[in-house]
C-alpha cells in the first residue's frame, strides 16, 4: 500500500486592514477551502496574516520556508500597482529561482473575466525546496486561478495542475490531487502508482 506523503503548506494573506482587524480576512479561508478539496495528501497548515509591508512579507516567507519547512507557500493580496502593493517585491527578494510561467498563466486566466488582469503583478519563485506563488486577493479569483476554466472552449488550464510536478522537481513531497477538482499533470515517467 502506498501512503500519501504529508504536505506542509504556508498561507499568507497580505492586507493592512484585515491584519489590523478592520475586516475579516477571506483569503486564507478561501485558500484552505480550495486546497482541502483539491489535495488528497494529509496537509499541515502554517497561516500568517500580515500588513502590506515588504520587509514583513519577506520575513514571513523566509520563516515559512526556512524554519517551518513548508513545501508550498501561497500568498494572497498585495499584487496590484498601488503604492502599498509590495507582495511581488517581497517574494522576489527571497527567491533563488524565478518561475515566470505561473504569473503569465494567472493573468491569462483572469483576462477571461476582466481587462484589468494585466495590472496584476503576481510572481512565483522557488526558495530552497519550496515553491512560493502570489495569488489574487478575491476568493472567486483565487479558485479560478488555481482551477482554471475546464468547461471553457478551449479549456483554460489552472496553475495548480503544474504545482505537484514542480514540487517533485525541487525535491518536495509527491502531491496527489482529486481529479474532480484539479487534474495534476506529470509526465508518465514521473507518475507513481495510485494509492490503494
Amino acid at each position: 500500500m502506498n501512503e500519501l506523503d504529508a504536505v506542509r503548506i504556508g498561507l499568507v494573506s497580505v492586507s493592512d486592514r484585515a491584519s489590523s482587524g478592520v475586516y475579516e480576512d477571506k483569503g486564507i479561508p478561501a485558500l484552505k477551502d480550495w486546497l482541502t478539496r483539491a489535495v488528497r495528501n494529509p496537509i499541515s497548515w502554517e497561516s500568517r496574516l500580515i500588513p502590506d509591508e515588504q520587509d514583513a512579507i519577506a520575513a514571513a516567507l523566509r520563516e515559512l520556508v526556512d524554519v517551518a519547512h513548508c513545501d508550498l507557500v501561497l500568498t494572497t493580496g498585495g499584487t496590484g500597482p498601488a503604492p502599498r502593493d509590495v507582495t511581488p517585491e517581497a517574494t522576489l527578494a527571497v527567491a533563488t529561482k524565478l518561475m515566470p510561467g505561473f504569473g503569465e498563466q494567472m493573468r491569462q486566466i483572469s483576462l477571461n473575466f476582466v481587462p484589468t488582469a494585466i495590472l496584476s503583478r503576481q510572481v512565483a519563485v522557488i526558495r530552497g525546496k519550496a515553491l512560493i506563488i502570489n495569488l489574487p486577493g478575491q476568493p472567486k479569483s483565487i479558485a479560478e486561478t488555481l482551477e482554471g476554466l475546464p468547461a471553457a472552449q478551449p479549456p483554460v488550464h489552472g496553475i495548480f495542475a503544474a504545482v505537484p510536478y514542480c514540487v517533485d522537481l525541487i525535491g518536495g513531497p509527491y502531491i496527489e490531487c482529486d481529479p474532480a477538482v484539479c487534474k495534476a499533470f506529470r509526465p508518465k515517467s514521473a507518475q507513481r502508482p495510485a494509492p490503494t
